[in-house]
């Protein structure tokens, strides 16, 4: 196991910026837990690992850092012994039936949490708008608890993706239809917005079924990333 250069010191913090995972299509995961979620389902994609420990062994190529390097390295409050640099992986999937549509949700948080809840119902794929935030975003793939290498995501122009696809496509409307009252099916794409303002004016037009989670509350919204939880838990009755 070699010692890490400063070069790559380098370029491994260079991922933090969004810009630069986009230039060099990779990023990096930290923490045991979620380096060997990698290795179990994404080893093809490893591009290098680096640890603190001088005894661990590994097929992947492998670099041993001091402990003041990789809190360096980590964008953690305290940083991990074991981080993983990785390529990006491909969207695509043959005919994913039950789509999750992301409108432009800005929280790190909340959309790690909205994709490990997708993954925990069985969505097929995930597909964001270019105004979502980055998925590859260190928050996210923290909060998505593993769940972001087990479910393909797309980013691309969700007027142009929803206007194309056959499917019926519900959104989480205030004015919909309370969901408990309508006939759900799951050959779907479900269709969640941003968290201040919801679904885009550009994008109501395509909602086919406009859903609503009826409340007995005075809140005036759920959080998205609760909402899509209720939601897909609905969907998952079928």
């Amino acid at each position: 196991m070699e010692n890490l250069s400063k070069n790559k010191i380098k370029w491994i913090r260079s991922l933090r910026l969004k810009k630069n995972r986009d230039l060099e299509s990779a990023f990096v995961v930290e923490g045991s837990k979620m380096v060997h979620e990698i290795i179990n389902n994404w080893s093809d994609h490893i591009v290098c690992l680096c640890t603190t420990d001088e005894a661990f062994k590994s097929e992947f190529e492998s670099y041993f850092v001091s402990s003041p390097t990789m809190k360096e390295l980590s964008t953690l409050h305290s940083a991990s012994d074991i981080l993983a640099v990785v390529r990006k992986p491909s969207a695509e999937i043959s005919e994913p039936k039950f789509i999750l549509a992301i409108d432009g949700v800005q929280d790190p948080g909340n959309l790690g949490t909205m994709i490990r809840t997708a993954d925990w119902f069985g969505v097929d794929k995930i597909v964001c708008s270019k105004e979502t935030v980055d998925v590859f975003n260190s928050k996210v793939i923290q909060s998505s608890m593993g769940s972001l290498f087990r479910i393909p995501i797309e980013y691309t122009d969700l007027q142009t993706y929803l206007s194309d696809s056959s499917l019926p496509i519900y959104g989480a409307l205030l004015e919909g239809e309370s969901m408990y009252d309508s006939k759900l099916d799951s050959n779907a794409i479900v269709l969640l917005g941003n968290e201040g303002n919801g679904i885009s004016e550009n994008l109501r037009s395509l909602v086919s079924n406009p859903i609503l989670i009826p409340g007995k509350g005075q809140a005036e919204s759920l959080n998205v990333a609760v909402a899509t939880g209720v939601i897909l838990a609905e969907f998952a009755k079928d």
